[in-house]
């Protein structure tokens, strides 16, 4: 395959994922500055903003339409939405001959129908669109694709940025200290709490449901997960030649923060919580830039603002 294909096919994964990954965050976090009239909210969308990567000025307030504006419809921010959506369907337009015409008419629709305001009333409905035209992006992918080299890279990307949002989100739990978004609602947020009232039989604890969205090796949004998963795919990407140790960068970097997570007490990690979570984005950033030497080098690599910081 060739190289500008396989950069394409990732980073679609990895738009995608971004789209889906930045909508729940924000669903959860606007609906509680609603719902919780005791919250900061300039400290709250500061937090929130920093979280995702976006720098603001700090001598000027920043409101819930502050970060509805920055991290959903700026065309402009790599952290947004609409930015998201938009680099999908570009990259699916350099790969065309690859890309099937099903996912190439979602991703053009969905580009298209962006809106570029969104109406107060209409927030909730709106990131719920954008949750269910990635799902049918990726359904179509799963569905339609062969178990190729054009699949493995497409998970690739897939997988580490969501490996990227799922530290993110939990990063968020911490925002606002004791008016955080409770453990059920970070659950709800990212389609886990029925899955994971079926394995720990109660109500959310911080233990339980980080340790569930940290290092459930069944749930597929854990980060244990979708680090395995990237993992899986680098192998399988690999050429089939005897070797001694991981050569592959990439692989090291992932196994090393899937290590740190399986093997550290999960009370230490929800201790540091951000910290940590930190490490999980440092790591999935670093990994990025490593499959992108090795299997891309030619152009470079669209991050999000302050990735490589």
């Amino acid at each position: 395959m060739l190289s500008r294909i396989a950069e394409s096919l990732f980073w679609i994964g990895r738009y995608i994922e971004r789209a889906d990954g930045t909508a729940r965050i924000l669903d959860v976090h606007l609906q509680l500055l609603l719902e919780d009239p005791w919250i900061e909210e300039d400290t709250a969308c500061r937090s929130l903003l920093s979280v995702m990567g976006v720098a603001v000025d700090p001598a000027v307030p920043v409101t819930r339409g502050d970060v509805l504006s920055i991290l959903a419809v700026d065309r402009s921010q790599p952290a947004a939405i609409a930015y998201s959506l938009q680099a999908a369907r570009e990259n699916a337009r350099r790969a065309r001959e690859v890309v099937s015409t099903e996912l190439w008419e979602v991703l053009n629709t969905t580009r298209a129908r962006m809106p570029r305001r969104i109406p107060g009333d209409k927030v909730h409905e709106f990131f719920a669109w954008v949750r269910e035209r990635s799902a049918l992006a990726v359904g179509i992918v799963e569905t339609g694709t062969s178990r190729d080299e054009a699949w493995s890279v497409f998970t690739l990307g897939r997988s580490i940025e969501r490996a990227d949002m799922t530290a993110r989100l939990l990063a968020t739990r911490s925002l606002t200290e004791a008016s955080g978004p409770s453990w059920t609602t970070i659950l709800r947020s990212v389609g886990a709490y029925e899955a994971y009232l079926r394995t720990y039989r109660g109500v959310p604890s911080a233990r339980n449901a980080a340790e569930f969205l940290l290092l459930d090796r069944l749930f597929p949004r854990s980060i244990l997960f979708s680090v395995s998963r990237a993992e899986q795919c680098l192998r399988e990407l690999e050429p089939e030649v005897r070797r001694v140790g991981v050569p592959d960068s990439a692989q090291r970097l992932l196994g090393q923060i899937r290590s740190e997570l399986e093997f550290r007490p999960i009370s230490d990690i929800i201790a540091d919580l951000p910290r940590h979570m930190d490490d999980v984005q440092s790591a999935t950033s670093a990994a990025s830039e490593a499959v992108r030497q090795r299997y891309f080098p030619t152009n470079a690599a669209p991050v999000w603002v302050g990735e490589n910081t």
